[in-house]
């Protein structure tokens, strides 16, 4: 310390070094650095503070994360050039989350504060406290958990403060805000905060009433409010005004004081993986947050993913599901197809409905219930292949796909806008086109043309609808956009299953189950609603549809992905370069990485990814290898790699 005062700047008589993360994305920066602390910011430089320090040469942000008396620094140690605020935005638990975040990620701390904590805004900091954090409310009754043999034992013991861990299969039909809702209130009423993340604005609105229905106050949390708003919001939550933060994927983070229960809903959407580095998805993050705070977690959903079961078949949470004959009193009845009766049939043939899904619809808009019919993509036409031998039709200029904009519109590229006029099958030099995928709009047309009469309305990217009245109508949407009709719907079709199915990808069949059940739990209950899905009936996905079994689909695809070695039965990256940054790469991984390498393959122009698996037990080993890895490479200053620990999509 004797060569820390030698500096000409006063310093702190007390815990005058500063341990300080400072905002750096290259990995082999990914330490504390020891800084300093000027007598002038003895009183205001407290751990979790963001301050501004000199840093190669150059003033960089940081955060402030501890204060010692010593350091190992040889040299003398630069001073704090500045603290840019006294709110201690840092908590030590979030502190830590980060750090665990970043280290099963092969990541940095300082990319994982970026998405941790929102940007500052110094009005909205100088704005009064709020008020202390209202009243403990009681501990509610069961209402809808009465429906599950375990759900009211899962409720108290929230209230009672104890941790219980559970995946939950969500039974059809419009409670699920309300039991989210009577979970956070058992969990608040043993005086404990919790944090609810949810995919997207429709869900967050539809929880944060359920809570105001039962007169939990809950800060709602989401990037639409705006940065102030939302700053606002989120220091509300630091400073212990409120003690339930509902948000979006940012919201995992959230800072609540005295944590006991983190809940995430429908996991398998994609919008909780985040899509920067280093590309945590909310699930991973808030099961690390509950074990480290000790609370309890909620991972719930209409399908399971098979992330989700495996966390029930290592024993970490328990499944929380209806018995069969709940099961079959809350759910619409559903019906498959087969490709047989497809071909067979002048109704698929025409309206890509077949007779069994022109039925339902009719008696469903003659009982005055709407109808949902779910499409997997918007648009016209948005995907054209040659008549003769369906190969896809490409863009002579950009190599982009060529789809059309309406029924009286050229074809042209969605990637340069340069029309069709001039284009030639490659392979058989036919000019003709014909349509491979139909979207939203071209639905939309061709049922009007079925139902003359029938109002007909799209929600999808171009404009979501929240809701529509319990009055006839053709609701049709895209996944995910499905909107809530009052008193359920009386039909839901689900179209197209084979675009769904037939993806080139590991989760195909996982996800396009999620989004059936996503949309049919929306139907009235049986005999009411009725779902019918256009797909084979003899494939796995559409029996469990059939049989509304998320549990026992999300059984089977983990097996089979034991079987095939693949996520989450093992640990695997992902990881995108040239062919010669990935070689340098794999050259730098330390021999403690026991991993298979499969690949590389191409992954578009100039790149290549190939993907590294170990085993689960082996997986802490494999992250730290990457960041080693990583950390080499950033020193040398070498041809960037991206990589991404269990990636989302293994196409």
């Amino acid at each position: 310390m004797s060569e820390s005062r030698a500096r000409q700047v006063p310093l702190a008589a007390e815990l005058a070094v500063a341990r300080v993360v400072v905002d750096s994305g290259l990995a082999h920066l990914d330490r504390l650095f020891d800084y300093a602390v000027p007598e002038r910011f003895d009183d205001i430089a407290r751990p979790g503070v963001r301050v501004r320090v000199r840093f190669a040469g150059r003033l960089v942000d940081g955060w402030l994360l501890e204060r010692v008396e010593g350091t190992d620094h040889d040299g003398r140690l630069a001073p704090l050039a500045g603290v840019l605020s006294g709110e201690q935005a840092l908590t030590p638990h979030i502190a830590s989350l980060a750090r665990a975040v970043a280290d099963r990620t092969a990541g940095t701390i300082s990319d994982v504060l970026r998405l941790a904590v929102p940007p500052r805004h110094a009005r909205v900091e100088a704005e009064p406290t709020l008020d202390p954090a209202p009243p403990v409310p009681a501990a509610p009754e069961p209402g809808p958990w009465g429906r599950y043999p375990t759900g009211p034992a899962f409720l108290a013991a929230l209230a009672a403060g104890r941790p219980p861990r559970a995946v939950w299969s969500a039974l059809p039909g419009p409670h699920w805000p309300d039991e989210i809702a009577r979970a956070v209130q058992a969990c608040v009423s043993s005086g404990r905060g919790a944090v609810v993340v949810v995919p997207d604005g429709r869900d967050l609105n539809r929880v944060t009433g359920a809570l105001a229905e039962l007169g939990v106050p809950a800060a709602s949390l989401s990037a639409d409010l705006g940065p102030a708003e939302r700053y606002r919001r989120w220091l509300s939550v630091l400073r212990g005004g409120v003690r339930v933060a509902v948000g979006t994927r940012a919201t995992a983070f959230a800072p609540v004081a005295e944590l006991g229960l983190v809940v995430v809903w429908d996991d398998g959407d994609d919008l909780h993986a985040e899509p920067r580095a280093p590309y945590p998805h909310v699930r991973e993050i808030l099961a690390l947050r509950a074990h480290l705070a000790g609370a309890a977690m909620l991972m719930g959903g209409h399908a399971r993913t098979a992330e989700g079961q495996l966390l029930v078949d290592n024993g970490w949470a328990r499944s929380l599901a209806a018995d069969r004959a709940q099961v079959r009193a809350s759910s619409p009845a559903v019906d498959g197809t087969s490709e047989d009766q497809l071909a067979r049939d002048p109704m698929a043939q025409a309206v890509r409905l077949p007779a069994v899904a022109f039925d339902a619809a009719r008696a469903a808009l003659a009982g005055g219930a709407p109808v949902l019919v779910q499409v997997p993509r918007r648009g016209y036409v948005p995907s054209l292949a040659c008549v003769r031998d369906r190969t896809p039709a490409r863009c002579p200029a950009c190599a982009g796909p060529l789809a059309t904009a309406s029924s009286s519109a050229v074809a042209g590229c969605r990637w340069c806008g340069r029309l069709a006029g001039d284009w030639q099958c490659p392979v058989c030099e036919g000019r003709q086109l014909r349509s491979v995928v139909v979207g939203a709009r071209r639905t939309a047309e061709e049922l009007g043309r079925a139902f003359p009469g029938v109002t007909v309305k799209t929600s999808g990217r171009d404009g979501v609808l929240a809701g529509v009245p319990a009055a006839p109508a053709l609701v049709v949407s895209t996944p995910g956009a499905e909107p809530v009709a009052d008193g359920g719907y009386g039909a839901v079709l689900l179209l197209d299953g084979w675009a769904f199915l037939g993806r080139a990808d590991l989760r195909a069949g996982e996800e396009a189950l999620r989004r059936w059940f996503t949309a049919a739990a929306l139907a009235r209950a049986a005999p009411h609603g009725r779902v019918v899905v256009v797909a084979d009936r003899a494939l796995a996905p559409v029996q469990a549809l059939v049989r509304w079994d998320p549990v026992g689909a999300a059984a089977r695809e983990l097996a089979e992905r034991v079987e095939l070695r693949f996520p989450p039965a093992v640990r695997m990256a992902g990881l995108v370069g040239t062919a010669s940054a990935l070689r340098q790469f794999l050259t730098a991984l330390p021999d403690t990485a026991r991993a298979d390498v499969l690949g590389p393959v191409p992954a578009g122009e100039g790149v290549e990814r190939l993907l590294l698996r170990a085993p689960l037990a082996a997986g802490a080993q494999l992250a730290a290898a990457l960041k080693s890895a990583g950390a080499v490479r950033s020193a040398k200053k070498g041809e960037p790699v991206r990589v991404e620990l269990d990636p989302r999509t293994l196409a």
